[in-house]
């Protein structure tokens, strides 16, 4: 049976993301896209994949739900 770990993470396009207590903001010049882009990017690398989105009412807003097998969470925590 397969085992997997989750993470929630807020996006807000307009330059903020959350995730578990931590921030991350868009440096100026950053494009919107590419800021969002490259913290996907880098959650990939993680073994995270995206595997659902969730508009919110405030305009430009999302969460996103990701995934990745149990194994590799403890490999990187290791």
């Amino acid at each position: 049976m397969n085992r997997w770990e989750y993470k929630v993470v807020y996006v807000d396009f307009r330059g903020r993301i959350s995730s578990e207590g931590a921030e991350y903001i868009r440096q100026g010049g950053e494009h919107r896209t590419g800021f969002v882009r490259g913290y996907l990017d880098k959650l990939g690398e993680e073994g995270w994949e995206l595997t659902g989105l969730l508009p919110l009412m405030r305009p430009e807003s999302s969460y996103f739900m990701l995934k990745r097998p149990a194994q590799a969470a403890a490999a990187s925590e290791g």
